[in-house]
Order: C-alpha cells, then structure tokens, then sequence
C-alpha cells in the first residue's frame, strides 16, 4: 500500500485553530512526572513472569509446577507450566483492575486526575508490601488485587491527563511517555529478576515482589507536586484556578481562544447527566465507542503480554536454563525500551496510522517466524533435544523484532488514541472502556495461555499473528489520523472520515437514538 494511503481524508494536521503557545520546561517535567504512572503497570508485567520461573518461589506456592518443571525431565515443554493456580496469580490483578478502572472514572472526573493517579500509587503500594510478605497462597491473591485496583487507577487518570495537559502539537510524544514507563518498568523488573534469582536462601522472590513498592512511591510522590489538568479544573468549576495554570503550562498569556474552547467543552459537557447513556446509546458517539473497545482489545491479541510477562517461562519452555531464561528477558525488555523512542520521536512527525500500520506488519511477519522455529524444532510432541545455540538466538532474535515492532506502534498508541479521540462530556467513561476491555483481554490471555500453548502448541503464535493482521486491515480502513489535532477540534477527524462521517450529527437531535425520549440520553 502506497504511504500516500495514510494522510486522512482532509484532516492531517491542517487545523483551523492554532493555539498560540509554546512547549514549557513545566509542562515538559509535569508530563514526565504524570507518565511514571506506567511504572507500576510495567513493573508488574516483567515481575510476574520472573518470579514464576524461581524454583523457590515454585516450591512455596505451586509445587505441582515445580515438579513438573524441575523433577519430571519427561514432561511434554509445551505442557509443564499448565497451572491454573498459577494463571491465577497472574491474572488476577487485571480482573481487579478492570473494576478499579470503573470506580476510577468516577473518581477521576468528581475528583480530578491527580487524586486518582495518588490513589492508584497508594493502593499499589499495599499490594506490593502485602505481597513481599505472603505467607499463604491467599495473601499473594489479595496482594496480587490490590496491585489491580492500583494498575486501574493510574491506567484510567494518566493518560487522559498527558493528553489535556500536552499541547496538541507534542500530545502524541508526551502520551507516548506512559508506554515509555511501562517499558522501562518492564525492564526494571527483568533486571531485579535476574538479580534476586541468585540470592541464596531462596527469598530473591520477596525482593522481586517488594521492590513494587518503588515504582509505587515514584508515582504517589510525583501525584502530590503535579497540578491538575485545565480541563479537570473547568469541569469542577475551578475556571480562574484553570486559566492561570494554562498560561503556566503554555508559556504565554493569551490563552482566550484555548481557553473558551474547554470551557464551552464543559459547559457542553454538564448538559449530559448521563455520560455513559450517551457513550452506550448516542449515535454520534458511535466511532468514540467502537474504538475505545477495539484498540485495547487488540492490543493484547497481538500476544505481546504472553511475551513480556512469561518471557522467563517461554524461554524455559524453549530449553534456555533458568538464569539464561531471565537474561534473555532482560534483553527482551531492553529492545522493547529502545524501540519505544522511535514512537516519541515519529508520533507527532509522522502521524498514528503508519506507526500502527508498518508495527503490525512486521510483528505479524516475525510472530509466525517464531511458530515455524518452534514447530520445527518442536514438533507437535513438545520433545527436543540437544538444543543448539543458533536455534536459541535465532529465537530471541525475532522475538525481539517482534517486541520492538509493537514498542513503537501498537504498544503506545494503544494508550494515546483512546485517550486523545473522545469529546470531554464522554472523556472518562470511555476511558474507563479502553482500560476495562484492555485488563479484561490481559486477563483472559494470561488466564488461557499456559493451558493454549498445552493444546495449540506451536500454532498458538499463528493464532496470535492471525490477529495482528486482522487488526492492521482494521488500522487502515476505520483508525483516523489524529496527528496536530487539538483535543477539543476532535470532532472534525470524524466528520471527515469516509466511514464514521455518517455516524456524525452536527444537530443534537439528529444524535438521539430512534424511540427514546430526550431525558433517558442526556
């Protein structure tokens, strides 16, 4: 496809409206601050999969995998961490942050970002001590859903606030930052698991799971010296308090026509009682809605989190010994941080639909490159032998392509196009949306995983790849360009578009759905 297929159809980056402003070094250190927020997720994607693959851990937990890992040198590879137990410990923190994520909205619009990004970091602060200090199978779970609650609230607040505080101009770069977290969360966490897998006695796992409370800390602190988003403060009534700031965060004092524009945002906004009526049933929320689902859905179809927090347990499955099984998650992390620059970089230069449009190519291609490894090796019988050293590396190296593809596409902007496509009066509740449906799919693959890669065996990295070619027609055919838009002009990419254009009503009356009277939508 030409790459002259990817401007959108009249609305690139030509804007009516040029917010007069400039990019501040406080705007520039606030959005940092807020974007730690990732930390948390990232830290318990790369935590998870590395203690699950320590043999002390195993011992006290889930004996049954440690004898089928550790003590039955017979076992079928593609069979011997099927747990359900063990799933569950996984698994569990994204059922709780699913419905964190719901009470959160709440929060976040009553409350404003900021309170909810530092309850996100207490939460998870708990979980992480609670979980250092597991005793019984029953204190990992409990910890394992207070880290949850934690994960939805900074999931829910952060990247709404990196898109209305960023000027529209460098949205795309500073949203880009959370993913940027996450990845280096993740990379943290595979470092400190390679680290405390040689601690003697058997207690490195206590440390992998404590040192949660870091990165849990990191955002609490960070929520306290952060202000909170001109928009939050409008929708709370707080307009002189919110004018000032903007000057601040803009650099200039002429802020009217920004200004007026959130405002009447607002005051639009307050005319809906009912934002998740609206959401659900209005038909000129339809592209809002239909994206929200989608996006983070088939982000985690992409199999990327199978990836990162089993990387440890899949490279043991593959015959890697347990310290090499942990570095070559190391690695994995690093080439997944490393590519995640490319997205801060080429995001607002380049626009979202070519990053998500070449990412998915190229992880579709080298996904199924890792099925044919594995199948060959492999087989369908999960048995081989004698593993030679060009087969491991030639895995870890399209693995890695693999991660670095989705570091700059998928993996960022998964986040940043939710957050920066919906009207505020909606704002929350579809945020909400694309966090629950992201922890309901990260749930559910992490849940099924172990025991798909038991049945499917190598063909389960086709099934995953199937999907990244689904969702990459999907990017071309029905994903705007949202580059250089400002967030309250957001309206005209779907009034533009050539398929959302007819689910766009400029007359409200026009927006309400056939057969309901007015005051049951608004």
């Amino acid at each position: 496809m030409a790459g002259g297929n990817f401007i959108p159809a009249g609305g690139g980056g030509d804007n009516p409206d040029e917010y007069p402003g400039k990019l501040t070094v406080y705007v520039a250190m606030t959005c940092i601050m807020a974007a730690m927020g990732g930390l948390i997720f990232g830290y318990d994607i790369g935590i998870s999969g590395g203690v699950t693959s320590m043999d002390p851990f195993l011992k006290r937990f889930f004996m049954s995998v440690y004898q089928k890992e550790a003590l039955n040198t017979s076992t079928n590879q593609y069979c011997k961490f099927d747990s359900q137990l063990l799933t569950l410990f996984t698994s569990s923190l994204y059922v709780a942050a699913l419905f964190a994520s719901i009470v959160a909205s709440h929060v976040s619009k009553k409350r404003g970002r900021r309170v909810t990004m530092a309850l996100g970091g207490l939460f998870f602060l708990i979980g992480a001590v609670l979980n250092a200090a597991a005793i019984h199978i029953s204190m990992l779970i409990l910890g394992r859903i207070l880290l949850g609650i934690g994960v939805g609230f900074a999931n829910q607040s952060v990247p709404i606030y990196l898109s209305e505080v960023a000027p529209y101009k460098y949205r795309g770069t500073f949203n880009v930052l959370f993913q940027m977290a996450i990845t280096i969360g993740i990379l943290i966490a595979n470092l400190v698991n390679f680290g405390t897998s040689k601690i003697s006695g058997g207690w490195g796992w206590r440390v992998s799971l404590g040192g949660a409370a870091v990165p849990a800390l990191v955002i609490l602190v960070s929520s306290m010296f952060l202000s909170d988003s001109p928009s939050s403060l409008i929708d709370r009534g707080k307009k002189e308090e919110a004018e000032q700031l903007l000057k601040k965060i803009r650099g200039v004092d002429n802020v009217n026509a920004e200004f007026n524009d959130l405002v009447m945002a607002s005051e639009a906004s307050k005319k809906v009682e009912r934002p998740w009526n609206n959401l659900l049933f209005v038909r000129k929320y339809r592209p809002q809605l239909v994206l929200s689902i989608l996006i983070p859905s088939l982000q985690q179809l992409t199999g990327i989190n199978v990836v990162m927090f089993y990387a440890p347990v899949l490279f043991q499955t593959l015959g890697f010994k347990s310290n090499a099984s942990l570095m070559s998650a190391a690695i994995t992390g690093g080439v997944n941080v490393g590519a995640t620059f490319i997205s801060v970089f080429c995001t607002d230069k380049f626009g979202r639909r070519i990053l998500f449009f070449w990412g998915g190519i190229f992880m579709c291609i080298f996904q199924t490159a890792v099925a044919a490894l594995i199948g060959a090796k492999f087989g369908t019988t999960g048995t081989a032998t004698d593993l030679p050293l060009w087969f491991a590396a030639l895995v870890v190296v399209c693995i890695c392509v693999f991660v670095a593809n989705f570091a700059y596409s998928w993996g960022p902007l998964g986040w940043l196009v939710p957050s920066e496509i919906s009207p505020l009066e909606v704002r929350s509740a579809a945020q909400c949306v694309t966090v629950s449906m992201n922890m309901f799919f990260t749930f559910g693959v992490a849940q099924i995983f172990l025991k798909m890669l038991c049945g499917m065996k190598f063909g389960l990295f086709i099934f995953f790849a199937a999907f990244v070619l689904i969702m990459t027609v999907f990017v071309y055919l029905y994903v705007p360009e949202t580059k250089n838009i400002p967030i309250e002009e957001m309206s005209q990419v779907w009034r533009e578009h050539w398929y959302w254009k007819k689910f766009v009503a400029d007359d409200d009356a026009e927006s309400k759905p056939q057969g309901k009277p007015a005051k049951e939508i608004v």
